[in-house]
């Protein structure tokens, strides 16, 4: 374990442990040492037993929460304070490389301990010297560029339930916008599957790009207490390339939700009294304290991309409203639209970005992005009709709306490189000003000869044959 002495070279006797409810550590002690909270503690016998301490009962009782298994714990066990708190290994000897919160590498290259190391927790709040951009992050993915751009420093959230492909659009915009932008990327897995984490490390080696990448892992087999403290080991990471390395850091996280859940189950372990709705009653400090740390400075800029996973795809969910409050670009990807065969599903109209204006984006795609979420409000009313009714029951100029609003759809799907193993299909990237052209192409009618179907997974319109 990468920790830092920052108490004595010898660690002291404690105490013992009196009880173990789940991840919760009761440790009695006595005498004058009473150790710092989030302060490490181990078994006198036993280096892998790791507790950090997290309140105090009483003079003579203090709780700790465990970040080693249960099976390495025992009544009566003695305990003693190493006086050093949890520190991740830093440095450009990081880059990739794949760690645990511990700063044990995990990807069989060899041990971290030899790095200089930093703590987990912020030093210092940021007051002065914070910077916004007016750069906007061209990600190459259609539907994104034109509908919910981002800046660099900027944050984008891609919000949807369970299966309907947050984790490829991550991916996707990781290898997309880690190729074109100088700076490296800090990918933290906070709950989620092991095999997503080993399909994205395999992938990022064939795409090469796991050399400007480092990845911090706390997955879905780990404790709630490891996986709550992964957000902050990866917010280290980013502060430190962003402000001793000078580097524009690019910061995944997959996935923000499980975060907050595994604060809401030390909560519960606790016996803190929840809000209203079930969460902790921390809920707006712990999102607001992690999210406060990914800005960008003089230094270098913290661009973050996040995926939040909706349970029961409930956009009302208080987590889920809790982050997007810091979310600039929010992404809702719809299980409708995914069921219908559409990739990436993500719902435009739902969709959200702070810098749909002109001052950002330009005249022409404010112009664009405007005539579009209209014509494809016009086409969600339309086709509750179309389904009752049929589409020959309209009039012309509702079935010109409708026929323009399908191949707009049509046209922001888009081949992955991520996924073309699974497809078939080559994965494209498409620039930006491409995509806004071609938009304008059909709300001008001059696609209108095209069919609908054709506009399925092209690049671009040139594909079909319009060269306009």
């Amino acid at each position: 374990m990468n920790i830092k002495n920052s108490k004595k070279s010898e660690p002291s006797f404690l105490g013992r442990v009196v009880s173990v409810s789940g991840q919760v550590v009761g440790i009695e002690y006595d005498g004058d040492h009473k150790p710092d909270f989030s302060e490490i503690l181990t078994a006198e016998n036993d280096p892998r037993v790791r507790l950090e301490v997290f309140s105090y009962k009483n003079n003579t009782l203090l709780y700790c929460l465990s970040l080693s298994p249960r099976t390495l714990l025992a009544r009566g066990m003695h305990i003693v304070s190493t006086g050093k708190s949890i520190h991740v290994p830093v440095g450009p000897q990081i880059l990739g490389r794949v760690m645990n919160l511990f700063g044990e590498a995990q990807d069989m290259k060899g041990s971290l301990a030899a790095l200089p190391t930093k703590s987990i927790y912020r030093s210092e709040t940021i007051t002065t010297g914070v910077k916004t951009s007016t750069q906007i992050v061209e990600t190459g993915i259609k539907i994104i560029d034109f509908f919910t751009p981002f800046l660099k420093g900027g944050k984008i959230g891609f919000v949807g339930g369970a299966g309907v492909g947050k984790t490829v659009l991550l991916t996707e915009l990781l290898r997309n916008i880690t190729t074109k932008l100088e700076g490296i990327s800090v990918f933290a897995g906070i709950g989620e599957r092991i095999r997503e984490g080993h399909e994205l490390w395999k992938y990022l080696q064939e795409a090469g790009t796991l050399e400007k990448t480092v990845m911090i892992l706390g997955q879905i087999n780990e404790n709630a207490a490891v996986r709550f403290r992964v957000a902050w080991a990866a917010s280290a990471l980013a502060e430190y390339f962003r402000d001793q390395e000078k580097k524009n850091v690019l910061f995944f996280v997959d996935n923000v939700f499980r975060f907050l859940q595994a604060g809401n189950e030390l909560s519960a372990l606790m016996e803190t009294i929840p809000s209203e709705l079930g969460y902790q009653a921390t809920l707006e400090s712990e999102i607001a304290e992690f999210e406060n740390r990914l800005v960008t400075t003089e230094n270098g800029s913290i661009t973050s991309i996040q995926n939040i996973y909706v349970p029961a795809d409930e956009l009302a969910d208080p987590s889920v409203a809790a982050i997007m409050n810091y979310i600039d670009s929010v992404v809702v990807l719809s299980r409708d639209i995914a069921s219908r065969g559409i990739y990436p599903a993500v719902d435009p109209i739902k969709s959200a970005s702070s810098f749909i204006n002109p001052d950002v984006l330009g005249n022409e795609h404010y112009q664009n992005v405007t005539e579009a979420r209209e014509i494809l409000a016009e086409y969600n009313r339309l086709s509750r009709i179309v389904a009752i009714v049929g589409e020959n029951e309209l009039s012309a100029h509702d079935q010109l709306n409708y026929q323009r609003g399908k191949k707009i759809i049509n046209y922001m799907t888009q081949p992955f490189f991520s996924a073309q193993n699974q497809t078939g299909r080559p994965g494209l990237f498409v620039p930006r000003d491409k995509t806004i052209k071609d938009i304008r192409t059909i709300l001008s009618g001059k696609a209108d000869i095209v069919p609908p179907e054709k506009l399925l997974y092209i690049g671009s319109l040139s594909d079909v044959g319009l060269n306009l």
